[in-house]
């Protein structure tokens, strides 16, 4: 059960948003309108949004771009998880991710579970650290939006979730650069 610890000061991180469609435009880009105003709400920073066709090459650039970018903490994407040939959302985190988080996935599609059945099943959501940055990839669907917002990510990028929470690793996602210098 989420606990937060109100006696910590809230630390805003900053997430780029990125919806991977052939068809959306910034007029129809429902998900990414909904993830947007969530972490506003939360009292995070979007520090860039942007859409990006299904297209691994360009999404793999991007998220290098991002990646390489001290001003962003977090990258989420909406889009491009299922199994049809044009989904390669996974296929481009795959080329970039150092460490998968594996939690992420198995969570988002037990919770979505519980509401879509097993067509969850259907969902490649992925979780991961490159760089330093945080990476998630959520499907298309506001309510897939919703639910991998509401339920997860909300309350691990606040570092006053206890008892721990992504943002209390923020610091030592590149110890092994350190290390390896050493």
């Amino acid at each position: 059960m989420a606990r937060l610890d109100e006696s910590r000061p809230f630390i805003a991180v900053n997430i780029a948003v990125l919806t991977v469609s052939d068809t959306r435009t910034a007029a129809n880009d429902t998900s990414g309108d909904t993830l947007a105003d969530r972490i506003t709400k939360a009292g995070h920073h979007v520090a860039d949004r942007t859409i990006e066709k299904d297209d691994a090459g360009a999404i793999e650039a991007l998220l290098r771009k991002w990646i390489a970018d001290p001003q962003i903490d977090v990258v989420i994407t909406t889009g491009g998880t299922g199994i049809t040939g044009r989904d390669v959302t996974p296929e481009a985190f795959d080329r970039v991710l150092e460490k998968r988080i594996e939690g992420f996935g198995e969570l988002f599609r037990m919770l979505s579970y519980q509401k879509i059945g097993t067509s969850t099943m259907q969902s490649r959501a992925i979780g991961g650290v490159a760089g330093g940055t945080y990476l998630f990839a959520l499907p298309g669907s506001t309510g897939a939006v919703k639910d991998g917002w509401d339920d997860i990510l909300v309350w691990q990028l606040d570092n006053r979730h206890m008892p721990c929470n992504l943002v209390e690793l923020m610091p030592r996602l590149q110890e092994h650069l350190t290390q390896a210098a050493q």
